[in-house]
C-alpha cells in the first residue's frame, strides 16, 4: 500500500511541469559548467543570484497580470523611472535614511501601476496597447526626471549602497528579499480569497464576472502590485548596480516574460505558480550567465531571449490543446453514460 502511494505520488511529481524545469536547470548547470569552470566560482553564482533575486520577484508580479489574461510591458521603465527617481532625491538629500527611499521608490511603482489597472479596469483599454504606451511615457519621464544626467557611485551613500550587498542570517539581502516576496505572494494567491479570484478570472472572465467576481477591481489591483514589486526593483536595482541611467532594464520586461513562460504560466490566463515562475527565473538567469561566460555579444542574447520565449508559448500552446483535448473526450465519455 505504501509502495504503490509512493509511486503515485513520484509519478505526479515527474508529470509536473516544475520538475521539467528543475531537470534542465541541472543539465545546463552541467553543460556550461563543463564549458567555462568560472560558473561554478562562488563569485560567479553571488553576482547572478542577485541579478536573479530582483527579476524574480518583478517576474511574480508579471505573472499575476498574466494570469488575469493581461501583461505589462511597462515594468522595465518602471524600474527605471522609480530608480532614477530615488538616485535623484538621494543625490540631492544625502542624510535621508535608506528605508525612507525605498518606501518611496516602492510608491512611485506603485502608482505607475495604479494608472495602469484604471486604464485597462475603468477605461476598458486593452492591456498590451495600455501597457505599450506607459511603456514609453514612463522611459520618457526618466529622461525628463534625470534632465540627461546619470546618478553615478559618487552620489549613492554607503548606507544605500549596502542595502544590496548586505547579509540576513548569511543569505544576501537580495535573495532574503526575494524569498519573503515569493513566500508572501505563494500565500496570497493560494490561500486568500482575491487570489483565488485572480485565478478564475484568469480562467474564464465571462464565468467569473457572472459569479459576483469584480473585474476591475481585479485589474487595478494585479497591475498595482505588479507595479509596486517593479518600483521596488527599480531601488533594488541602484543598489546593486551603484548608478542610475536612463537606460536602465530596457528590455527587461522581455525578460520578465521569458521567465514566466519558462516557468509554466499560461500566456491564455488562470494557470501559473510562484514556484514555476522562480523556477523560470533561475533557469532564464543561468541562461543569460552562461551567454556572456562564453563571450556572447549582445545582440545574440537578445536572438536567444526571443528564441528561448517562442519556444516556450509553442509548448504551452501545445500543453493547452491537449489538456483541452482530454477535457472533451472526458466530457463525451460523459455524457455517454
Amino acid at each position: 500500500m505504501n509502495n504503490e502511494r509512493y509511486r503515485g505520488t513520484l509519478k505526479n511529481l515527474i508529470r509536473r511541469r516544475e520538475f521539467g524545469i528543475f531537470i534542465i536547470i541541472i543539465v545546463v548547470m552541467v553543460l556550461v559548467g563543463l564549458r567555462n569552470p568560472t560558473f561554478f566560482t562562488s563569485d560567479n553564482w553571488k553576482d547572478m543570484l542577485m541579478y536573479v533575486s530582483i527579476l524574480a520577484f518583478i517576474s511574480i508580479g508579471q505573472m499575476m497580470t498574466i494570469v488575469t489574461g493581461g501583461i505589462d510591458l511597462s515594468v522595465g521603465s518602471v524600474v527605471a523611472l522609480s530608480g532614477m527617481s530615488v538616485g535623484i532625491i538621494m543625490r540631492d538629500n544625502p542624510a535621508l535614511p535608506p528605508l525612507v527611499l525605498i518606501l518611496l521608490g516602492t510608491i512611485f511603482g506603485l502608482g505607475c501601476g495604479i494608472i495602469n489597472g484604471l486604464l485597462i479596469g475603468k477605461g476598458k483599454v486593452h492591456p498590451l496597447i495600455t501597457t505599450l504606451a506607459t511603456m514609453s511615457i514612463y522611459r520618457g519621464l526618466v529622461v525628463v526626471v534625470s534632465r540627461s544626467r546619470w546618478v553615478v557611485y559618487g552620489d549613492i551613500t554607503k548606507g544605500f549602497r549596502l542595502i544590496a550587498r548586505g547579509n540576513i542570517l548569511g543569505i544576501n539581502n537580495l535573495m532574503f528579499v526575494a524569498i519573503i516576496i515569493a513566500g508572501a505572494s505563494y500565500y496570497f494567491l493560494n490561500h486568500t480569497r482575491k487570489g483565488r479570484e485572480i485565478f478564475a478570472y484568469g480562467d474564464h472572465q465571462d464565468a467569473a464576472k457572472f459569479v459576483g467576481i469584480n473585474s476591475t477591481r481585479i485589474n487595478i489591483l494585479v497591475y498595482a502590485l505588479s507595479g509596486m514589486l517593479a518600483g521596488f526593483g527599480g531601488v533594488l536595482w541602484v543598489s546593486r548596480v551603484h548608478t542610475a541611467q536612463a537606460n536602465t532594464a530596457l528590455g527587461y520586461e522581455m525578460q520578465t516574460i521569458a521567465s514566466c513562460v519558462i516557468g509554466g504560466v499560461s500566456i491564455f490566463g488562470g494557470v501559473g505558480s510562484v514556484f514555476g515562475v522562480l523556477l523560470g527565473t533561475l533557469l532564464f538567469g543561468i541562461i543569460l550567465n552562461a551567454l556572456e561566460l562564453i563571450g556572447i555579444v549582445d545582440f545574440w542574447k537578445l536572438s536567444v531571449q526571443g528564441f528561448v520565449i517562442l519556444v516556450a508559448v509553442i509548448f504551452d500552446a501545445v500543453l493547452s490543446h491537449r489538456v483541452a483535448e482530454q477535457m472533451r473526450k472526458q466530457r463525451r465519455v460523459f455524457d455517454a453514460e
